[in-house]
């Protein structure tokens, strides 16, 4: 699946705030992410076009099937490698901000394959 890495960021974002706080809209993208409403309004729009997401009369905003699908994988990924960094001594912030570059940017062969390190190795 072709997907921007900034769709791959909201989408995770809504996982995760959804996670967090049971409901999620707009303002708590823009919020979470520190983008200006209008861009996020812009952003969902296209999301919504897109099939990945649903956004209902009160502007709360839920994620297809298509749409949990990615933001499940680039979230576990972002589990994964964050971990991984700070086993290796990274700290906590640095291995966040890392962890969410590096998650756009790896195969998924190459995540799979430091998964089945992962657990077999250092868990």
């Amino acid at each position: 699946m072709n997907i921007h890495e900034s769709a791959e960021d909201y989408l995770e974002t809504i996982l995760i705030l959804n996670e967090r706080l049971g409901q999620v809209r707009s303002i708590d993208i823009a919020v979470e992410l520190g983008y200006s409403k209008p861009s996020v309004s812009v952003a969902m729009k296209k999301l919504r076009e897109n099939g990945y997401i649903d956004v209902d009369g009160g502007g709360y905003i839920t994620l297809n099937p298509s749409g949990m699908e990615i933001a499940g994988h680039t979230y576990a990924k972002h589990k994964l490698l964050r971990k991984i960094l700070i086993a290796l001594g990274v700290d906590e912030k640095t291995a966040t901000d890392e962890a969410c570059r590096i998650e756009h940017n790896i195969s998924d062969d190459t995540y799979n394959k430091i998964n089945r390190y992962y657990e077999n190795n250092m868990k």
